[in-house]
């Protein structure tokens, strides 16, 4: 609206008309900057229900708005500035004493945020002054985007349920050596090649699983990327940058890369020769269960294990044992085994037909929630079929199909 001149105001006081007076802006340039820093935190707290916090293992956004709520709390002009927009008493520490305090050891000035983002302390706005707090500034820049961009928020895993028996599996072959972990470091070897759909890692103590890998495309640097799905051990996912990845891969000390299980070989043949030594059997169970979700698939539900004792008296207690359903079961077929390690041979069985695993929750005698985990949907054709494979060596070849509940040659 243009200005009223001289002109105007002494015609409208002719007519008894008093000029409206020049109106002032509601907030300076510098206000409006705190103003838009703390409806982000307050953006923040509506969306996840708690305080951002500065701890290193946070995303390193949450951590910048948890900086500039300390900051905000301790100046006094900001307090007053915002005092009516509080409604959720953030400037209030005494409201939140579950908090961070801002002189926490790990809190991050913010010369330590812009540095983890890639952006220069130097590059804030020509009108800014040396104060941190008006540096607050609602657009980020350029940079910050693509630190956001590679850093990929997490989020809850919906469908977890089909990956959960994957990180099992793979917990238990790390743990019985069917699968090995060699740490990750440049000089070591390790290249972004190596990030593969269906890889499992050792991130910040996490095991991430490598679910899918996006087209590939031209990064800023002409370098090739992608876009990844990952899956953490934790029910959450993410849909991180190939070469992001990476580059956190390199960050923590700890990080392993998780190789696939071993190649079976001959694990054990149809005949026993002269020297070989008794290894154990493999045992295909059947329950006696009248739970309904059990009577329901009684004929495929197998329970699928070896043992190196007496399998019959291994089954004696089984009405008493959650791991046998608490119910008696039937001995439906045994594979006998020589020289053979067995858990190793048990843990490829269980990692073949994971597929397949049987998800069930019962209560043991004490009343506490059991899973057990050997028991799974497959018709007792399959065993044998699997069964051959390992003795012909071909194993590796071969993956269960639960829809056509067969064996399938991988392509």
């Amino acid at each position: 609206m243009n200005e009223f001149t001289p002109q105007d105001a002494a015609l409208l006081q002719k007519l008894g008309v008093s000029a409206p007076p020049k109106q002032r802006a509601a907030h300076t340039q510098r206000e409006t900057r705190i103003i838009a820093g703390f409806e982000d935190i307050q953006r923040f707290v509506r969306e996840t229900g708690r305080l951002p916090q500065p701890a290193a293992e946070r995303d390193i956004f949450e951590r910048i708005l948890a900086v500039r709520l300390f900051r905000l709390r301790a100046r006094e002009e900001c307090r007053t500035l915002l005092q009516l927009l509080d409604t959720q008493a953030l400037l209030t520490a005494a409201a939140h004493p579950a908090s961070a305090a801002p002189d926490a050891p790990d809190a991050m000035n913010d010369a330590a945020v812009l540095e983890e983002l890639g952006v220069s302390p130097d590059a804030a706005p020509p009108d800014a002054d040396s104060d941190a707090i008006t540096q607050l500034v609602h657009v980020r820049s350029t940079a910050e985007k693509r630190a956001a961009e590679e850093i990929a928020d997490r989020r809850p895993c919906r469908n977890f349920v089909q990956f959960k028996s994957l990180f099992e599996t793979t917990a238990e072959e790390i743990q019985s050596g069917v699968r090995k972990t060699r740490p990750i470091r440049k000089e070591a070897g390790f290249s972004k090649t190596e990030i593969q759909p269906g890889g499992f890692f050792i991130l910040n103590g996490q095991t991430i699983f490598v679910a899918e890998v996006g087209e590939a495309f031209k990064a800023p640097n002409g370098d090739p990327d992608a876009r990844l799905r990952v899956i953490y051990s934790n029910a959450t996912e993410s849909n991180i940058l190939l070469r992001s990845l990476q580059r956190a891969l390199y960050k923590d000390n700890a990080s392993r890369l998780v190789s696939e299980p071993g190649a079976a070989g001959p694990l054990f043949s149809s005949e026993v020769e002269e020297g070989d030594l008794p290894s154990g059997t493999i045992y295909v169970l059947r329950s006696k269960s009248k739970e309904p979700k059990v009577a329901r698939h009684r004929d495929i539900l197998h329970k699928i294990g070896v043992t190196g004792g007496d399998i019959k008296k291994r089954i004696a207690n089984a009405a008493h044992d959650p791991t046998f359903l608490l119910a008696d079961v039937e001995l439906v077929e045994t594979y006998e085994l020589f020289n053979i390690d067995r858990i190793k041979m048990e843990n490829l069985i269980h990692r073949f037909f994971a597929a397949a695993r049987f998800d069930i929750e019962i209560k043991d005698r004490f009343g506490q929630p059991v899973s057990p985990r050997e028991w799974f949907l497959v018709p007792l054709s399959a065993v044998d079929a699997m069964v051959e494979k390992i003795k012909d060596g071909t194993i590796e070849q071969y993956a269960y199909d639960p829809a056509s509940a067969s064996l399938t040659k991988k392509s």
